[in-house]
Formats: C-alpha cells, sequence, structure tokens
C-alpha cells in the first residue's frame, strides 16, 4: 500500500524520524571480514575510544547520497585544477630546466612548447588553478565531515581488498590537505613551513592524483548507485522535521550513516546551500586579484590594495629594494645584446627610444593567481634579435640587473622572442587608452620583459642583457 507523506510525495511512507533512529543499546551488526579473517577480528576486539566507536557520529545528515553528491562536485572540478597546475609547470619552460622541480623522471607531463596565443591563457589557466581551488575548499572540508566516521572506523580494515582502498583513501586525504594548506599559505607569501614550495607541491600534486584516480576508480560504481537511489525530489525537497537519517548502506562498522542520530538542526537543503554560499563568499573575495574594478573586494589578498601612481598601479611580487636595485638604476643604463656574429651591441636609454616603438595591450599573471591586464610600449625582442645579428634566434637567455634570486634569469623559447607583442617594455598605460607612463621602480624600470601568455616571473624586470642564442 502507498500513501502521500507529509511532503506531498507518494511513495512507501517514510517510517517517522524516532524510528529511524536506534536506541543507544542497540547492537551494531557485525562486519563481515576477508582474508585473514582470524587477524581482523582480533583487531574488531580491541577497546577504542572515542572517535572510533559508531556513536560518536550522530549527524542524521550523513550517507551516501549526500557525500557523493560532493564527491560529483570535486569530480567535475579538481581533474580542473590538477590540469591547470601541470600546465603551469609546463609553462615555466622545463625543456631549459627553469621549471620547479626540474627534474621530475617518469612524473614529466608530455612536452610542449608554449603557446603566445591566446595572450590571457596563462591568466586563464592559472587564474583556475588558484581561483577554482579556493572557490572548492568549502566543499572540500564538507566531503572530508560527511567522511569522518570512515577515517576513524575500527577495525580500520576487514580485507586486504580494502586495505588498499584505505591507502589510496590516505593518499588521497593527505595529498589534498597538504595541498590546500602549502597553496594557501603561499598566495599569503607564508612559507613557513620550511622547505621549497613549488617542489614540495608539486610532488604534493602527484600524491594526491595517485589517491583521487584510485579512489574514483573503486567508489565510481558506488557513487552513481546513491545519487540514482537519492534523486534530488527525495532528499532536497525535506523541511528540517521531515529529514530522517538514509537507510542504512551494506558496510555494517563503516557506514556513513549514524548509529545513533541526533535529532536534525537542519535539512540537507540548507546543508548543501551554506556550502555553496561559502564557495560562493571565497569566489566573491578572490576575483579582486583579476578584475581591477573589484580590487576593494580581495580583503584577504596580502598584496595590498596600492603599488604606484597611475597605470603603475598593480602587483608587486618583489620589489626594488628586495631585488638590490638602486634608485639611481636608469643613470648610465645600457642593455648589451649578445649572440650575434658582430660581437655585442649595447644600446642606451636614448638609443632605445630611438628605436621603433610598440604598444600591445597585454595581461600578466602571476602563479599566485593575481593578472592585471595593461598596455605596453617598447622594443619589439624580434626587432632586438634582429639587431643583435640573430633574426631567428632558438631562444634567448634574458638577464635581470638583480644579482641573484630564482627569477634574476629566464631563457624564451623561439616563438616568445618572435611573437610581434612580445617586447622590452619601457612604459606602461592602462588597457583603456589612457596615457602611458615610464615603469616604476618596483615595476622593472628601465626596462622589463613582456611576452604573451609568459608566467609573471619570467617577464623579467630590470633587464640588462639579453643573449639571442641560434640552434
Amino acid at each position: 500500500m502507498t500513501s502521500t507523506g507529509a511532503s506531498g510525495r507518494s511513495g512507501t511512507a517514510e517510517p517517522p524520524a524516532s524510528a529511524a533512529r536506534p536506541g543507544e543499546d542497540e547492537a551494531v551488526p557485525e562486519p563481515s571480514y576477508g582474508f585473514p579473517r582470524p587477524l581482523w577480528r582480533g583487531l574488531a576486539r580491541v577497546p577504542v575510544p572515542p572517535p572510533f566507536t559508531p556513536r560518536t557520529w550522530r549527524s542524521p545528515l550523513r550517507g551516501r547520497w549526500l557525500t557523493s553528491v560532493l564527491g560529483l562536485v570535486l569530480l567535475i572540478g579538481l581533474p580542473i585544477v590538477v590540469v591547470t597546475g601541470l600546465l603551469s609547470w609546463l609553462a615555466y619552460g622545463p625543456q631549459f630546466g627553469q621549471a620547479i622541480p626540474a627534474d621530475v623522471g617518469y612524473l614529466r607531463p608530455p612536452p610542449i612548447e608554449w603557446p603566445t596565443s591566446p595572450s590571457w591563457l596563462y591568466r586563464l589557466t592559472q587564474g583556475l588553478h588558484v581561483g577554482l581551488g579556493l572557490v572548492l575548499v568549502p566543499v572540500i572540508l564538507a566531503k572530508l565531515w560527511s567522511v569522518v566516521p570512515k577515517l576513524f572506523a575500527w577495525p580500520p580494515v576487514r580485507s586486504v581488498a580494502q586495505l588498499l582502498e584505505r591507502v589510496s583513501l590516505l593518499a588521497l586525504v593527505g595529498g589534498i590537505l597538504f595541498e590546500l594548506v602549502t597553496g594557501i599559505m603561499n598566495i599569503q607569501y607564508d612559507y613557513s613551513f620550511g622547505f621549497d614550495f613549488y617542489t614540495a607541491h608539486y610532488w604534493g600534486a602527484w600524491v594526491f592524483i595517485g589517491g583521487f584516480v584510485s579512489h574514483v576508480l573503486i567508489k565510481l560504481p558506488t557513487m552513481i548507485r546513491a545519487l540514482r537511489a537519492g534523486a534530488p525530489g527525495r532528499w532536497l525537497h525535506d523541511t528540517v522535521e521531515e529529514t530522517v537519517p538514509e537507510p542504512p548502506d551494506d558496510e555494517p562498522g563503516h557506514s556513513l550513516v549514524a548509529t545513533a542520530p541526533s535529532p536534525p538542526t537542519m535539512s540537507r537543503r540548507t546543508l548543501l546551500g551554506t556550502i555553496a554560499g561559502g564557495s560562493a563568499l571565497v569566489g566573491l573575495l578572490t576575483i579582486g586579484t583579476t578584475v581591477d574594478a573589484l580590487r576593494p573586494l580581495a580583503v584577504l589578498s596580502p598584496r595590498g590594495r596600492s603599488y604606484g601612481p597611475g597605470p603603475n598601479d598593480f602587483q608587486v611580487n618583489r620589489t626594488a629594494f628586495g631585488a638590490g636595485i638602486s634608485p639611481g638604476v636608469g643613470d648610465g643604463y645600457v642593455l648589451a645584446l649578445r649572440g650575434g656574429p658582430a660581437g655585442e651591441v649595447r644600446l642606451d636609454r636614448a638609443a632605445l627610444a630611438a628605436l621603433p616603438q610598440h604598444t600591445a595591450v597585454l595581461p600578466i599573471a602571476c602563479v599566485e593567481g593575481w593578472s592585471v591586464t595593461r598596455a605596453w610600449s617598447g622594443v619589439r625582442l624580434r626587432d632586438l634579435a634582429a639587431l643583435a645579428g640573430v633574426p631567428a634566434p632558438a631562444n634567448a637567455f634574458v638577464q635581470s640587473l638583480e644579482r641573484a634570486g630564482p627569477f634574476a634569469r629566464t631563457t624564451l623559447q623561439a616563438n616568445q622572442v618572435l611573437d610581434p607583442d612580445s617586447l622590452l617594455a619601457l612604459r606602461v598605460g592602462d588597457d583603456a587608452g589612457g596615457p602611458m607612463a615610464g615603469l616604476s621602480l618596483d615595476h622593472g624600470f628601465p626596462a622589463r620583459v613582456i611576452v604573451p601568455a609568459l608566467p609573471g616571473v619570467h617577464n623579467t624586470k630590470w633587464v640588462g642583457a639579453i643573449d639571442f642564442r641560434s640552434a
């Protein structure tokens, strides 16, 4: 017989909330054990304190359906974060040994010549990597909350197959927490962890990838069944009063459903709405690092909100003071061009200004996720290559006047040197066609490199020499 419940749905009558909550003294069914059975049963008899006892976890909202909904969001979003992170490594020019880490063995992504078109490519990929990664933080934390009973289940394993699953879970949870914490600390310029961020973040990513792929292969059928069984109409339309625990799953001792659930204080719809609201708030507080008009919203940015007058008002990662560049760097400045058969060509500021000038509107984007678009004016790199006597260079080695620092020099690919918008920039303007201004000292005065789609740190500031190399 069917009946219509309080929510207006037709079907088998839902049991009242009280019927769905076992008593405190109700016995938990003994789970099944795989080989070697005596070992797992003996381990199960070891007395354990909370949080290893099932009755520690009392939320009536936990269950396969809720976990699967959160898992579906992460299944869509996390691969984008992973792929864009690996693209960032490729954008750094690993063929020149300047990606960090440099030697990655078999974990090296397929090599590509990083393109210069579209000019906003790195802005997009790194913006997605950082921005989407931050937006997914509330979802990740909610997913961990939803599965926490399994993380503390006792015995921790009941078979060799489940042991392998738990190892993949350890790599998944440990990897994602490590990537989140170190990534957020890097955004905040906090390196108190004491090791090289780039190296640790790269290897941590592969630990996470291994755990993620293994977990998806193991749990995807379960997720699909749970989503089909708990169609949105079944759980999302419930009020708090109508909210009851999901039916127990088939994993006694490792179930997500509470053994002795507490009365609900919110519905699943409210919980999911709260998570979505948290992600939207994080996105709102992040978007100001890439959209100038919304910069006041970037209240969590460690870089402040003012960086200089006029068009020089954009982010500074490394100041002239930090790089050891003196305010008088422009006095007697000479750019050295090398690589041609006639030897070194030297150009002072007046000679550079006398060369044909080109203006291009290009974004500059950094690994921490911030980006800005400006108009840049200066001499094309390909014109400088021709002037040096190397009209078709295989690459170009750019050196800064900065004496030390991991990005005081960089190697550019041939396509990056020869792109018509690749510049040795002398002036900067806003992207709306306003008046140009000379580069500020912190932004690379007297000259800096600007190349379409290049990571910000490789747009070398305070350029002192360029060596155009033939094949």
